[in-house]
């Protein structure tokens, strides 16, 4: 070959990155559920929040003496915490599904269950008192919370709020940035394999740019050291789950979207980790924590050391960077009981309040455990997701001691064909869009 020039192909290696998974507290051993109470997930969440908050009113307020409900005097200033219960007009009740069978008049299901009625009551192991005053507004709280109220009880015998204590942002461990190249993390959401919305095309793309054979720039698909799966991979045909037994031809469309999904996971824990978490939608256990999918499920991707089948919520560190996510179901439901202007607004709320599910046991589903909360935030996450939203949304969040989060809204990927990209070294990110479409 004279006169020709030969390159040679550059040979890419993909980075790697340490990868911890700290999914312990959101294991369920020995589940059951004989002799249970959720009440006992209240008086754990109670105890502990209380120690905290009492740790933390001595520098807010330290002139003001601390009572129980019990304890309150009329016109006596002093500091109580409790237990947050919101009182709703329109929210939904069991007795309604019985009653709207047997009414002419269809019931509406309103996106949002606030009313101008609502009201907020405080209640700790001694008993309970109605909120008043302008301070604590109902349209924000959501019942589950754990506050300190600075106030005193009125005549009427409610408890005039006059300031508002939140436990703010927990304890953040410096990150341990181990290099100073860019590592990208990878942040996809809402896949649902099966759906009439899901487009093949569009998932394979995604997996072809991850994996370095779409063609583009191999350089920066090698710079992907892990990729994360936040929730409704699949969405099973829910007509044919109606506790019937299942013909044989069925039992295979039951069964294809999980095959599918397989398939294009195990081309990408061929060459990068990769995290799955439960959704409301997947073939998982309903009540948080998720437990994780089981591995028979992938029998094609469970054959590499690289693929992870996680619990939601999912927390992880990868070089020293602590991620903490879920697949949307705590900030769905918040949406539903409170009012603020996005998902990012939602998911500052939970981190303030040190809970990831306020709202559970109440209106969101979860196990009743006995000894411990494991919703509790007791470190701060550098960053912070959640999964299947309308939108994609991002910002930092920065807290009194030093901490920072970056916060990210993850959407639904059948619905606009975006994943997430995260950057480890300055924890900056932006967004991967997909099309398949094709133009007449």
């Amino acid at each position: 070959m004279t006169g020709m020039e030969i390159d040679r192909e550059k040979n890419i290696q993909r980075k790697h990155s340490a990868y911890q998974s700290l999914d312990e507290t959101f294991d369920i051993q020995n589940e059951t559920y004989r002799g249970q109470q959720y009440s006992q997930i209240y008086f754990a969440r109670l105890h502990l929040m209380r120690t905290l908050l009492y740790s933390l009113i001595t520098h807010w307020k330290p002139h003001v003496p601390v009572c129980t409900v019990l304890g309150l005097e009329e016109g006596k200033e002093c500091i109580i915490v409790g237990t947050l219960y919101k009182h709703m007009k329109l929210k939904p009740c069991v007795l309604d599904e019985y009653s709207k069978e047997r009414s002419a008049v269809p019931l509406v299901k309103p996106h949002n269950f606030m009313h101008p009625d609502d009201h907020l009551v405080l209640e700790d192991e001694s008993g309970r008192v109605k909120l008043g005053g302008t301070v604590l507004s109902p349209s924000k709280y959501v019942t589950g919370g754990v506050v300190a109220l600075h106030g005193k009880e009125t005549t009427a015998g409610d408890f005039l709020v006059l300031d508002v204590f939140e436990a703010g942002l927990a304890p953040q461990m410096k990150p341990q940035l181990k290099s100073s190249e860019d590592k990208y993390v990878v942040f996809v959401s809402g896949v649902s394999v099966g759906s009439s919305k899901s487009n093949p095309l569009q998932f394979q793309l995604l997996v072809d740019h991850i994996t370095g054979h779409l063609g583009d720039d191999q350089g920066i698909a090698a710079e992907i050291v892990h990729v994360v799966f936040a929730g409704n991979s699949v969405e099973i045909p829910s007509g044919l789950l109606n506790g019937q037994n299942l013909a044989s031809k069925d039992q295979s469309r039951l069964s294809e979207p999980v095959q599918e999904l397989d398939i294009l996971l195990t081309q990408i824990a061929a060459g990068v980790s990769v995290d799955i978490m439960p959704g409301s939608n997947d073939p998982a256990n309903f009540a948080l924590p998720q437990q994780p999918l089981n591995r028979c499920l992938f029998p094609g991707s469970r054959a590499y050391n690289t693929f992870n089948s996680c619990t939601n919520p999912h927390c992880f560190e990868l070089d020293g960077v602590r991620f903490l996510g879920t697949s949307g179901q705590n900030i769905d439901d918040l949406k539903k009981y409170s009012e603020a202007r996005d998902e990012l607004e939602l998911m500052e709320r939970t981190l303030k309040w040190r809970h990831l599910a306020p709202t559970a046991p109440n209106t969101l589903g979860c196990y009743p455990f006995t000894d411990k909360d494991p919703f509790l935030i007791e470190s701060c996450p550098h960053v912070y997701f959640v999964g299947n939203q309308d939108k994609y949304g991002t910002r930092i969040l920065n807290g009194s001691e030093g901490q920072f989060v970056r916060l990210i809204s993850i959407p639904k990927f059948c619905n606009t064909g975006i994943a997430v990209v995260l950057n480890l070294r300055n924890l900056e990110c932006h967004t991967l869009s997909f099309g398949a479409q094709f133009s007449p």
